[in-house]
């Protein structure tokens, strides 16, 4: 006899009890995660931030960010319908994300696939935004991007800076990434400087969905030489 229990809480997968057995782990706090997301979460450190892999409990915390204003004014199109979301987020962004972490722990080599992150404030293990890479055509050569976001209620706390290097010095230094990018419009002076201090150099504008952007390079001997001099 098969009951259902519930979902996992990281990527949605049905838990059910089989004959009396739980096909997943039910955590201390009582949360259900099937035996694939139970040992861990992929997370990359940063000082007063974590980035981590997006998991079905960030559903909410994603769902209303994207519908601040303040957010939505850059990012047309990321504001849709809870059950858009849900979609997004457990029939493709979970699932490619599993493939990306694969890909890396297979040699790094990474292709077109997407990594995409939330930021989670340590202090308050609340999620405040994300910070994402992949392959975008409209940069020269397919290049790889560097993209963020983060609420209203954090921002010029240095938290999206974190989160843009820390996602960078992981790339560059565990998979096949040579190269960088970033863009911002024109007229959206906090990304800009975010970008511009997490290594990226000015490259030049181009024209985006009608849009014109400043478009940013971030090469790996520059990121090299960035990282020995920290070290110095």
């Amino acid at each position: 006899m098969q009951e259902h229990v519930g979902k996992c809480r990281k990527c949605g997968m049905d838990i059910r009890c089989l004959d009396g057995f739980l096909n997943g782990v039910v955590a201390a706090g009582g949360e259900l995660y099937c035996f694939g997301c139970a040992d861990h979460s992929f997370t990359i450190d940063c000082a007063d931030i974590l980035l981590r892999e997006y998991e079905w409990r960030d559903l909410d915390a994603i769902h209303m960010l994207t519908w601040q204003p303040e957010i939505h004014e850059w990012l047309p199109g990321w504001n849709v319908g809870k059950e858009q979301r849900m979609d997004w987020l457990s029939n493709y962004e979970i699932k490619e994300n599993k493939a990306f972490l694969h890909a890396v722990a297979a040699g790094g080599q990474i292709g077109e696939l997407r990594l995409r992150m939330v930021i989670v404030l340590k202090e308050t293990d609340e999620v405040i935004g994300w910070c994402c890479t992949g392959v975008k055509e409209e940069f020269p050569a397919k290049g790889r991007q560097i993209m963020f976001a983060i609420s209203k209620d954090h921002r010029g706390k240095g938290y999206t800076t974190q989160a843009a290097q820390g996602l960078s010095d992981y790339l560059f230094a565990n998979t096949d990434t040579c190269e960088l990018h970033a863009a911002a419009l024109l007229t959206n002076e906090p990304s800009n400087r975010v970008i511009q201090k997490s290594g990226f150099v000015f490259s030049s504008t181009i024209t985006m969905e009608g849009e014109l952007y400043h478009h940013y390079v971030y090469g790996k001997p520059d990121w090299l030489r960035r990282r020995q001099t920290n070290l110095s």
